[in-house]
């Protein structure tokens, strides 16, 4: 079973193997020694090493040179730091492409990718997956038994193409075989009557370049995630078949990449990863300036979306995560350079413990004085000596020390639990319902209705876990979700098979607060829109239908019905969409102000069993969204109360049953909070008695323990 250190590991990818290039006139070994010296005095207790250069491990076709790292391991090992070793598979040597021209991936059937990047490659080619297990078996056999290694990476940050090779096409039209029989079934659940697409033989079967067809879509984009997670597993089959069963095996995952899916390939690890890629500077102000149309993409914007990935890193398995790559200083291209001000490298690297990180591992050690990503900001600048980004790491590193086991694997906790579908933001990024402000179509939908639910809850207190529609229904039964999680939010979950409906709305009857959002429940598992009005099979649970919806044009005011539980703010709005919604029983909490949307209520609750189903029929603008949020949690669970507009106190139980508190002033003015029980400051040896007040400086966090022990919250 795989075993982590009881502390948060700390350190950054370390590539000693480019160290002729940084500095041709030093010897390698002088740089090796000053390196693991700086990252010793830092308080670094981890690198991650060897994922970048299969050329380096085999130069010529079956010539290896695997002694290389053998200095760095030791050198590491003798100062205390581990390693995790990565396959290098995501960045094929010159001569693998030159010998076998075939593996080249392609972005449209008959379009090569042409090389010069990375992950350019058909990783199904037989020819290419010969060549990756033998470089994989041998690096994992020879180092397998290092004292320094205690975990291993495979392959990196996947599913960066669709590959539409003849290879993968013919694959996908056999797993549409498999699983509809005949190309009947498949006309029948597709609907390939439309447009004279009906299939006469599985040959008939079109590749997906110039496809129009939703269904076809939907099953495409699974098909492509399976291959990920397929290549993804059969990496860390093999790696385990060497290693000791105390390693751990993972991969980075960046989030947004359009080939994963998150959840079932983490479910072939041994523990999620990710790489949490930020704005610094003024992108981790609060109160937050951000446009809300402003697009979050592989580096975000904001502290409300830093925190949402940590907890989407979090839901990957519903466990603590390593974070493999983050800042270590300005993050982009040449024309986007903002390091982080003093303190906010400890802000981000305390955040993402808070939500769960087990490990905070910076990209990189040493900034590249070549390549691509030249101006991606290491840990020591392009002279290679510590600057203010060492100096404010080292800061974090000995915070880390001495905070010790307590803060390592946090159970976060949350007041609100938000359900995540993949599969509706696949189709939502082709055949999205929303567009953008020129009148395009939005690719990037899924996230316009998601997000500000999250903002919202961000912007009242409230604390949120992010979980996929398939753990739910697939894990838990209604009725220890409704404990475990007594309010959810579901928005934009346009794909859903019948059994998730129905769960839900037993869900509810059960006891649970559910909260559908637009788009919830309008198809089936086949992105078919349903016979039933929305929300489909939940009508009856709802209180409400719907048959009618329309795009907004800009914003149109919310009001809240006087007298009413939810008392809507003279600022709140609607935005982007609006849902003909339809009372049979429901109790209306707001409504537009608007000539034509005034027909229909903003807002419905209605009574469920021992639950509740509430309806928003819009994307709440910001402050109906922290509205909302304040409504179904009228009491965050943390006990904070009042804070400034400037502070975040984030919570959760440490494995010892000790609750940990995690306060930020994300600003440049000092301010002070109250605390809400007796609590003591694990940085600085202090007593923070209940009521007294607790002085934050520019940019500041603080690390408390609460005296009385609390209990584990459930996952």
């Amino acid at each position: 079973m795989a075993v982590l250190p009881a502390h948060v590991l700390f350190g950054a990818a370390y590539y000693h193997e480019y160290t002729p290039a940084y500095d041709p006139e030093l010897r390698p070994d002088e740089r090796l020694k000053t390196d693991l010296d700086l990252m010793a005095e830092a308080n670094f207790t981890v690198i991650r090493v060897g994922e970048s250069v299969w050329s380096t491990w085999e130069p010529e076709n079956g010539r290896f040179d695997l002694d290389w790292l053998q200095p760095v391991l030791d050198g590491a090992h003798e100062r205390g730091i581990s390693v995790i070793l990565g396959t290098p598979t995501y960045a094929v040597p010159p001569w693998l492409a030159r010998q076998y021209p075939e593996i080249t991936g392609e972005r449209r059937t008959g379009e090569r990718i042409g090389w010069g990047a990375r992950q350019e490659v058909d990783f199904t080619h037989p020819a290419f997956r010969f060549h990756a297990e033998r470089i994989i078996r041998k690096i994992v056999a020879r180092y397998a038994d290092h004292p320094a290694v205690i975990g291993w990476q495979v392959d990196n940050e996947p599913g960066l193409h669709l590959f539409h090779n003849h290879g993968v096409f013919q694959r996908f039209v056999d797993q549409l075989r498999d699983k509809y029989g005949d190309v009947e079934t498949l006309n029948r659940e597709w609907g390939l009557v439309y447009w004279s697409h009906r299939l006469s033989t599985w040959a008939d079967l079109w590749t997906p370049d110039g496809n129009e067809q939703p269904q076809y879509d939907v099953a495409w984009r699974e098909f492509q995630a399976r291959q990920v997670t397929e290549f993804i597993g059969w990496q860390a089959d093999i790696v385990r078949e060497y290693a000791s069963p105390e390693h751990f095996v993972t991969t980075c995952i960046s989030y947004t990449r359009q080939g994963v899916q998150d959840d079932e390939m983490s479910d072939r690890l041994d523990i999620a990863s990710g790489n949490p890629y930020y704005d610094m500077q003024d992108g981790l102000l609060l109160p937050d300036p951000t446009p809300d149309e402003h697009e979050q993409i592989w580096k975000t914007t904001g502290v409300w979306s830093m925190y949402q990935t940590a907890d989407w890193m979090f839901s990957s398995r519903q466990e603590p995560f390593l974070v493999t790559e983050t800042n270590a200083n300005s993050i982009g291209f040449p024309w986007d350079n903002r390091p982080g001000y003093d303190g906010q490298w400890r802000q981000a690297a305390w955040a993402h413990v808070a939500r769960g990180a087990r490990m905070i591992e910076y990209w990189q050690w040493q900034t590249l004085r070549f390549g691509a990503e030249t101006y991606w900001g290491g840990v020591l600048p392009h002279s290679g000596q510590p600057g203010r980004t060492y100096a404010e790491i080292a800061r974090l590193g000995a915070e880390f020390t001495k905070a010790g086991p307590l803060v390592a694997g946090l159970e976060p906790d949350a007041d609100i639990t938000m359900v995540y579908s993949t599969p509706s933001k696949w189709l939502m990024q082709k055949y999205p319902p929303l567009s953008k402000a020129d009148g395009s179509p939005d690719p990037a939908a899924y996230h316009r209705i998601f997000d500000p639910f999250y903002r919202g809850a961000f912007d009242a207190g409230r604390q949120v876990r992010i979980v996929h529609a398939r753990q739910l229904y697939e894990r838990t039964a209604p009725e220890e979700a409704a404990r475990r999680h007594p309010v959810l939010v579901v928005p934009a979950l346009y794909i859903a098979p019948d059994a998730t409906l129905d769960w839900l709305a037993a869900y509810a009857h059960a006891g649970g607060h559910l909260v559908l959002g637009p788009r919830t429940g309008y198809a089936d598992h086949e992105a078919r829109a349903r016979h039933e009005k929305a929300p489909g099979r939940l009508t009856e649970a709802a209180g409400v239908s719907c048959d009618e919806f329309s795009n907004l044009a800009g914003t149109v005011p919310v009001r809240g019905v006087p007298g009413g539980p939810l008392q809507v703010p003279a600022e709140a709005t609607a935005t982007h969409w609006a849902e003909g919604i339809t009372v049979a029983d429901a109790e209306v909490l707001a409504s537009y102000e608007h000539p034509h949307f005034g027909h229909w209520p903003a807002v419905t609750t209605h009574r469920h069993g021992a639950g509740r189903v509430t309806c928003v029929g819009t994307v709440p603008g910001r402050d109906l969204a922290r509205t909302l949020a304040a409504w179904m949690v009228p009491t965050p669970r943390d006990g904070w109360q009042g804070l400034p507009p400037s502070v975040t106190a984030t919570t959760g139980t440490a494995p010892d049953g000790r609750r940990v508190h995690i306060v930020h002033n994300w600003s440049w003015e000092p301010t002070r909070v109250q605390s809400p029980v007796d609590l003591a400051d694990v940085l600085n040896d202090d007593l923070v008695p209940f009521g007294a007040e607790l002085d934050l400086g520019p940019w500041d966090v603080r690390v408390l323990v609460a005296e009385e022990r609390g209990t584990t919250p459930d996952a």
